[in-house]
């Protein structure tokens, strides 16, 4: 049910709007932050619009829903990398546009979900701008995206856009306790970037203590000239989808707390750092910021090594 994500609702609600009216654009834009649950409100939205009984929700009995329920419905169309981290191709859209050219095999909608629309390559988002300039009768692209920014601005030109908002700090906590989880402290939903799904899972998987060990031991590694950091660069290499924006949010509220902030989400371990070393909070953070940019833009390359000499320099900086 999509009353699982109440987040969502909204976005649910004027898409609903559209479909009630039969004002549906031929090109949607559908931007989120990861682990939201899009993917929930994307089952909703293509089986409302495929429904053969036509309303704002899908029935769940005819012909197409079933269809879609099994995942086989001839009007459904997904268009993903072939493999993941991959582009998507010009290829991949040129095979979508013949397609959107074509018929409908179940006489209504036809449906091309892009996703993530921001991994096609220069080529394939000109491809897909000619047709999205000519889109044909009943025929729907959407286009999912965590990083809007990445698009062409042609192509969110011709795109209505709606943007599923992360829950508020209320809204999560309650959700979470809803799913059983009661003692949730308010940085766990920080270090996941807002997203209640997310922190859940890692609650779950340990991935909370894992965080509060690399902590202690970051805190430990930037405590004097001598430090020994070969245990915090092992950690970051372990753990290296979460470790830099691990080291990144704590290094920003550590900056806060040079200012005596004080938040609810705030990471325990902010208060921890040298007193009165603004500079060197933020010449850390600030190269930290560069070693992501460079691991995003080169996914082969050592994290190790590139986090040892990070946090060499992190600690000069926050030794000194």
């Amino acid at each position: 049910m999509l009353n699982d994500y109440p987040w969502l609702q909204p976005v649910w609600d004027n898409l609903k709007v559209g479909l009630e009216s039969d004002r549906v654009p031929g090109a949607l834009l559908l931007q989120s932050e990861q682990g939201l649950g899009i993917e929930k409100l994307i089952e909703f939205f293509s089986q409302a619009l495929l429904c053969q009984n036509y309303a704002s929700e899908a029935c769940g009995f005819c012909h197409s829903c079933q269809l879609n329920q099994s995942h086989n419905h001839p009007d459904l169309h997904w268009i993903k990398p072939e493999k993941e981290g991959k582009a998507i191709t010009v290829d991949q859209v040129r095979a979508c546009n013949r397609l959107a050219q074509e018929s409908s095999q179940l006489n209504g909608y036809r449906l091309f979900v892009i996703e993530p629309a921001d991994s096609m390559n220069e080529s394939a988002s000109n491809a897909l701008l000619k047709t999205l300039e000519e889109p044909g009768a009943k025929c729907l692209f959407l286009l999912v995206t965590h990083n809007q920014e990445r698009l062409l601005p042609t192509i969110r030109s011709r795109c209505q856009h709606w943007v599923v908002a992360p829950p508020s700090t209320e809204q999560a906590m309650q959700w979470m306790r809803e799913q059983g989880a009661q003692q949730v402290p308010a940085y766990a939903l920080k270090l996941n970037m807002g997203s209640p799904i997310k922190t859940l899972d890692a609650l779950n998987n340990g991935d909370l203590d894992a965080y509060l060990a690399f902590e202690r031991t970051f805190i430990k590694a930037m405590s004097s000239p001598a430090s020994d950091i070969s245990e915090c660069a092992s950690l970051m290499a372990k753990h290296s989808e979460q470790s830099l924006d691990w080291a990144w949010y704590l290094l920003t509220d550590a900056q806060k707390a040079q200012f005596g902030v004080s938040e609810a989400q705030m990471l325990p371990g902010a208060i921890k750092f040298q007193p009165n070393n603004y500079n060197g909070l933020y010449s850390s953070a600030k190269a930290l910021m560069d070693l992501k940019a460079q691991v995003q833009a080169f996914p082969g390359l050592n994290l190790e090594l590139l986090s040892m000499n990070w946090l060499i320099e992190s600690r000069e900086a926050l030794c000194s």
